[in-house]
């Protein structure tokens, strides 16, 4: 497919990413300890029945001027001890409110930089989840690396602890856009790289980029992408750089560089969703593009693709999430509950108690429509309400009357040819799905309230 920066200008407004619903902005303090013991009890009675594990590394060798995750500057050999203990020690005290029959269909590591940490701690900790849990047979089991960090022997030990999928956050092949927001390069050739992952036979890697950097050029992006797609990654992911300092004062220091206009970093956008799919990857959601063998976008052909604070995954293979570590965020059926931020304040609270909640919040039936119909726009770009009705024994008019469905508000996608709306159907085309985030907003009573700020949708 083809696609102009034409629509793109004209949707190209602040909204939220919606990797929850309601938002992360919504969680409050009156969520504590106990409240995560009802939810986790709660949880055994909920869908899906499948668990999935996040494992949350905060700790980075440098900052990233850019990143937006919640990570803190490596201190110590002692502090990284003492956090994984902790890790271990909440691992220990939340399986016995879970029942033990239910199967973890995925584990996801991210951070910071998980494969800094020695490796030797990773293993105490995947050990750890295989005395407590059922692991299914075709978990995919997952870390994020930086590659500046990675050596060659730690491919080979993580696939000895049955990792089978990694995600290289390469964000740029330029050393000089790198050295421009605080990163190193790749420690070894990333041909080497992948030369030596696919020896050890995992299921996939994918290459993450952002576009929007500092430095960044419609044509030096193009070669990034370039030099992606003769690498061959199962899956290429390109996101947008949201430049938000009055949030993270980190971004304060790329100022001093020019950034991209808006209408460049469109067409970067623009230029690298063609040069993919021209090479045959399927688009996946906003930002994921997989080959047509890859589950994604097999998941997301017949529908069935998810997505969850850890990016997407297929319906077979997600399931509620139980996090562990620090600002890590739990996404069970009715509740979400976060951790507290702060290193020192998390390994107080786990080693004082066990747990280490910070805030959370309980959803409401409603609430609980509304964030599915959310994740069915955003990820498959499909939404039937009577499908939806089934599932929560309800009528399509009942979920209409929720989310306020009025078909004018979504003329304007229409006339554009992004979707196409029926009496109980949203249709997104392709091209629509680079602005499902507007769609999704129309779908969102919270959009009608309030006065938060988000980074603009594309």
């Amino acid at each position: 497919m083809e696609t102009t920066t034409s629509f793109l200008e004209k949707y190209n407004k602040p909204g939220p990413r919606y990797t929850s619903y309601p938002p992360a902005t919504s969680f409050h303090t009156g969520f504590k300890n106990k409240d995560l013991i009802s939810a986790l009890i709660q949880s055994n009675q909920e869908k899906p029945e499948n668990i999935s594990i996040y494992v949350h590394i905060p700790f980075c060798p440098q900052r990233c001027y850019f990143c937006g995750c919640n990570t803190t500057a490596y201190e110590n050999d002692e502090i990284i001890r003492k956090y994984m203990d902790c890790i271990l020690k909440e691992i220990d005290t939340i399986t016995p409110y879970l029942n033990k029959s239910r199967k973890v269909t995925q584990i996801h590591w991210g951070g910071g930089t998980p494969n800094f940490i020695h490796l030797s701690l990773i293993k105490e900790v995947m050990d750890k989840i295989n005395s407590h849990f059922l692991i299914g047979s075709e978990c995919e089991i997952a870390i994020e690396c930086n590659p500046a960090y990675l050596e060659m022997q730690d491919i080979d030990e993580l696939a000895a602890m049955d990792f089978n999928r990694i995600s290289l956050g390469v964000q740029d092949f330029d050393e000089n856009v790198l050295n421009a927001v605080n990163r190193k390069p790749s420690k070894h050739p990333i041909n080497k790289v992948i030369e030596r992952i696919r020896k050890n036979k995992f299921k996939g890697f994918n290459f993450d980029f952002i576009y929007g950097l500092p430095l960044q050029s419609l044509y030096s992006f193009n070669k990034n992408i370039e030099k992606a797609i003769a690498l061959s990654p199962d899956r290429i992911v390109t996101f947008s750089y949201a430049h938000v300092p009055w949030f993270n004062d980190l971004q304060k220091n790329i100022e001093k560089y020019k950034l991209p206009d808006p209408g460049i970093k469109l067409n970067m956008l623009v230029s690298a969703l063609n040069r993919i799919t021209q090479k045959g990857y399927v688009p996946v959601g906003m930002d994921h593009f997989a080959k047509p063998t890859d589950d994604l976008a097999i998941a997301k052909k017949e529908n069935k693709l998810h997505r969850n604070f850890q990016g997407y995954c297929t319906k077979e293979t997600t399931g509620q999430v139980y996090a562990f570590g620090a600002s890590s965020i739990s996404q069970l059926g009715s509740a979400y509950s976060q951790n507290v931020k702060n290193v020192n304040q998390y390994i107080s609270k786990i080693e004082d108690e066990g747990m280490a909640v910070d805030r959370g919040y309980h959803l409401s039936q409603p609430e609980q429509i509304i964030k599915e119909i959310i994740s069915e726009i955003m990820c498959n770009g499909y939404l039937d309400f009577a499908e939806i009705a089934n599932r929560f024994n309800r009528t399509a008019q009942d979920i209409k009357e929720i989310v306020a469905f009025d078909p004018v508000r979504f003329k304007p996608f229409e006339e554009d040819n992004l979707i196409r709306v029926s009496e109980n159907k949203i249709l997104v085309h392709a091209d629509g799905m680079l602005v499902v985030r507007n769609v999704a907003m129309l779908l969102d009573p919270l959009m009608n309230i309030g006065n938060s700020q988000f980074s603009k949708t594309i």
